[in-house]
């Protein structure tokens, strides 16, 4: 065991809620370690749309510039039904009195990461420690231990505060003990990338797009190189069935036309989570990101409530970080993050995958013509605009005390 090393905080994972948190506290000048098991911030190809509060949010550590010079702008994005070909459209542009970025970007997550991880070495404050695995921890009232295994030794790291933001399999959340309610849903998604021009193919595509069907939905969704499609899977079909080149050809077969022509860059394989932490907070530790939530992929609100997360923890931390002791900010952190993420989050996308899963019967019809009747009526549809957006979202955790 190494000589014990001191900081104020340290953050486990170095994605992008944990570069985002590793940044705010730098520039405030807190002492942060960040610890990532990997020699890499991961290439993860799910989360990939940034919305325009995450924006606004971004600004504050100087990367919305470079996320809108690699992205693609999408004030539009469609619902869309695969048999009718019906399209339900809303356009983010009707936002420019509320927000300075009327639109989504789509430009994949570790664009930010690496961005940010790089952007760390400018503050002598704070440091990014790849292939750095945390072992163990213990708090006491007067701060936390970290255990920590290098490539070379194991060491210890007294600090303040311990962040948790290290995914959906959180070691810190699960030393805690925290449960993680919720459900897992029961078919893989497929994520299929391509530089295949899907406009070529199907009119008046947008750059996101929810197509619903009973026998095979899609999230159709363009990054600046590529489409990815995303598919549901039959669970009991293998891995290497469902990564097939049969199954790529008829994926996109019936997309297309000729499947057997379409190259694809990636063929990516997951499980989806509804599942959120009893709680975001014990003592000195906190979770944010996927270590504190999960949900379905459809209207991209995981990876920007796991970065609201970040901005909303740092605005309550910054004081504790004074004294280096907890106050009662924290556990407003707790309270306004885990009941925004019960009432909108899960709520919103698992209402999003019943739309996108239905595509027949009373119930789709049923949620189809309450969707147009949103998209028909001005009122209706900028309350929708701005839930999706999720400015809803974050008025009312403001409200909550």
């Amino acid at each position: 065991m190494s000589a014990t090393e001191r900081c104020q905080v340290v953050i486990v994972g170095a994605g992008p809620v944990g570069t985002t948190m590793a940044t705010l506290l730098a520039k405030q000048g807190a002492d942060v370690i960040v610890l990532e098991a990997n020699e890499d911030c991961a290439q993860d190809l799910r989360a990939s749309t940034f919305h325009p509060p995450t924006l606004e949010m971004l600004d504050e550590v100087d990367v919305t510039p470079m996320l809108l010079q690699r992205g693609l702008k999408a004030p539009v994005y469609h619902w869309r039904d695969r048999q009718s070909g019906e399209v339900i459209g809303f356009d983010l542009g009707e936002l420019s009195d509320v927000t300075r970025y009327p639109f989504r970007i789509q430009c994949e997550q570790y664009h930010l990461s690496r961005a940010l991880a790089e952007g760390l070495a400018r503050y002598s404050n704070a440091q990014v420690r790849f292939n750095h695995r945390l072992l163990a921890f213990d708090q006491d009232d007067k701060g936390v231990s970290v255990f920590v295994e290098s490539p070379t030794a194991i060491q210890q790291i007294r600090c303040d505060f311990l962040i948790a933001a290290d995914g959906a399999n959180s070691v810190v959340r699960k030393w805690l003990g925290i449960e993680f309610d919720g459900f897992t849903y029961p078919e893989r998604f497929l994520c299929l990338s391509t530089d295949e021009d899907l406009t070529a193919h199907l009119d008046n595509l947008a750059y996101v797009n929810y197509v619903s069907d009973p026998e095979e939905w899609l999230v159709l969704l363009k990054v600046p190189s590529l489409w990815r499609v995303l598919v549901p899977t039959d669970g009991d079909a293998t891995d290497d069935d469902l990564r097939s080149d049969a199954r790529k050809d008829a994926i996109f077969g019936r997309l297309v036309g000729d499947g057997a022509r379409v190259k694809t860059f990636h063929r990516t394989l997951y499980r989806v989570h509804q599942r959120v932490a009893k709680s975001f907070r014990e003592g000195r530790v906190m979770l944010i990101g996927d270590a504190a939530h999960l949900n379905n992929p459809l209207g991209g609100f995981g990876m920007n409530s796991g970065l609201h997360d970040a901005f909303n923890l740092f605005e309550k931390l910054a004081p504790a970080l004074k004294n280096g002791s907890p106050n009662g900010a924290l556990a407003l952190f707790d309270r306004q993050r885990r009941q925004v993420t019960h009432d909108f989050t899960q709520a919103q996308t698992i209402e999003n995958m019943a739309f996108i899963r239905g595509g027949a019967g009373e119930g789709h019809e049923l949620r189809r013509q309450a969707m147009l009747a949103i998209q028909g009526d001005d009122e209706r549809r900028r309350a929708y605009l701005l839930k999706q957006a999720m400015f809803d979202s974050l008025e009312k955790a403001r409200a909550i005390n």
